[in-house]
């Protein structure tokens, strides 16, 4: 009998909850995050707002979905950038090999010696902020972990009697390599991606809660933990909101990744 795979179960139900909430706020929020009333500012949960006002006098719950929003799509618009471009250079460098493959593993290594966050922070400087830049930035960071994998697992299929097969068969090498061979990859790439999805939103709240994030009127998690610091005693909802937000995005992913990678 198989052992239930519990990390899995609880990284699709975390995920999938803080997802349809999302997905709600996309079309709906009870007020408009932007709305400020100052006779509310700072007060506590309460029917009316369910997770307290902030220090404009904005409701919570509505900035929060509106922030969770901007989070999660930055976050997968980084992951898919990375991941395209991650297997394109993967695919060829782990393939063909050769110098063509000591070059790029050699300046994936450069990257790599770097802190991401230090790296982040230069791109988004040099590009200016916004979500766009910061897609940029980030889907530039994701490529070489994301080629490496797909390197790693390149060198070990192509030498397998399937590939060696098709090669002595005449098959064009394009389709060896995205048909082949880049389906057999798939349940390593998952996990990978999980784990890009983790590194995304951490990366996204940093950039934002240092200021050249998501930028102003647009809500944001990190602008939000940011806003919140100063009223941690007095308003502990604020800080909490925002923070609860961001724990149950990366705890999913983090149970995904880590349900996926044990999937045989």
């Amino acid at each position: 009998m198989k052992k239930r795979n519990y990390n899995l179960i609880f990284g699709i139900i975390i995920t999938a909850f803080v997802v349809i909430l999302l997905a709600v706020g996309i079309f709906w929020t009870p007020y408009n995050p932007d709305t400020m009333n100052v006779k509310m500012r700072l007060t506590g949960p309460s029917p009316e707002h369910i997770l307290g006002c902030d220090n404009f006098g904005r409701d919570i719950f509505s900035r929060v979905l509106k922030g969770g929003v901007s989070t999660l799509w930055i976050s997968v618009s980084t992951v898919l950038f990375g991941l395209v471009c991650g297997i394109i250079v993967g695919a060829f460098t782990g393939y063909y090999g050769g110098v063509l493959d000591e070059i790029v593993m050699r300046l994936n290594d450069v990257l790599n010696s770097f802190p991401s966050i230090l790296l982040s922070l230069v791109f988004v400087s040099l590009l200016g902020p916004g979500k766009k830049n910061v897609v940029i930035a980030l889907g530039l960071l994701f490529i070489p972990s994301f080629a490496r994998i797909t390197r790693s697992e390149f060198v070990r299929i192509k030498n397998l009697d399937y590939v060696k097969c098709a090669k002595l068969e005449g098959v064009p090498p394009l389709r060896i390599m995205f048909v082949h061979i880049l389906p057999n990859t798939v349940n390593t790439l998952l996990s990978t991606t999980a784990i890009g999805f983790n590194n995304a939103v951490l990366a996204e709240a940093s950039l934002s809660f240092l200021g050249i994030g998501v930028q102003p009127p647009d809500p944001s998690l990190g602008r939000m933990l940011s806003e919140s610091q100063t009223y941690l005693f007095s308003a502990p909802w604020y800080t909490l909101s925002a923070g609860g937000m961001i724990i149950l995005l990366i705890l999913g992913f983090g149970l995904l990744s880590d349900g996926l990678g044990d999937i045989e």
